[in-house]
């Protein structure tokens, strides 16, 4: 059986051993010293998932995710980085990022966040399901919400939490069954990660005016199609 493929970027070099060396067990992992040979990289190869760093020479990890999603909007981005602040984690997901693990963290958590990403992957590969949202058709194989006038293409993560609104449409949803859902916990980071991706779904739903996904305070959401 073929094994996914990981882009790796980090620059130090005593963690990428540690990290490519636990992982090359279970995956085909290419690692690279900075933002710019990663770049290249992603550019003339095909991945399955990428892990960066965020402090990095030639091009640091959030300016790199920001090209890799300018490219292709639909492969898994996992931050691992030392950098800790709540404002780090928030401008990652804002750029598109799918997760963010903090420095130091176990090999085991890792290759944990790693599988449930890229079993998502396959899951939305074997199937296409489409559905109808205002006047959107949402695809999820490819991620995508098209209207007669233009495409708009999701993350992984956004598609995923359309996905669960879709299901739940016009019902009060408690934070934290979101929370579980989607992303399998629901601590403060967590929290504000959801916080992050409802405020990308109302921007991209802007101008449906029968679409709401309203604050329900105390509560939750909850995901109004007139």
């Amino acid at each position: 059986m073929e094994k996914s493929k990981i882009l790796y970027a980090e620059d130090d070099k005593t963690i990428a051993f540690l990290i490519q060396d636990s992982l090359e067990a279970y995956y085909e992992i290419e690692h690279f010293g900075d933002g710019k040979s990663a770049l290249e990289a992603f550019d003339c190869k095909d991945f399955d998932i990428c892990l960066l760093d965020i402090m990095m020479p030639e091009m640091n990890g959030f300016d790199l995710a920001e090209e890799i999603r300018r490219k292709n909007s639909e492969i898994p981005i996992i931050f691992i980085s030392a950098k800790a602040l709540k404002e780090d984690r928030i401008k990652g997901l804002k750029i598109g990022a799918d997760d963010y693990l903090v420095k130091p963290f176990s090999i085991e958590e890792l290759i944990l966040k790693i599988e449930v990403f890229l079993k998502r992957s396959k899951k939305t590969e074997s199937s296409s399901p489409k559905y109808t949202v205002g006047k959107y058709h949402f695809d999820l194989k490819n991620y995508t919400l098209q209207d007669s006038e233009s495409t708009t293409t999701l993350t992984q993560r956004e598609s995923e939490l359309l996905l669960y609104f879709i299901r739940h449409k016009n019902t009060v949803l408690k934070r934290q069954d979101i929370l579980k859902a989607i992303w399998g916990d629901d601590d403060y980071f967590m929290g504000r990660s959801l916080d992050v991706f409802i405020s990308r779904l109302r921007k991209v739903f802007a101008n449906e005016e029968n679409i709401a996904i309203e604050n329900i305070h105390g509560i939750g959401f909850r995901f109004s199609e007139k």
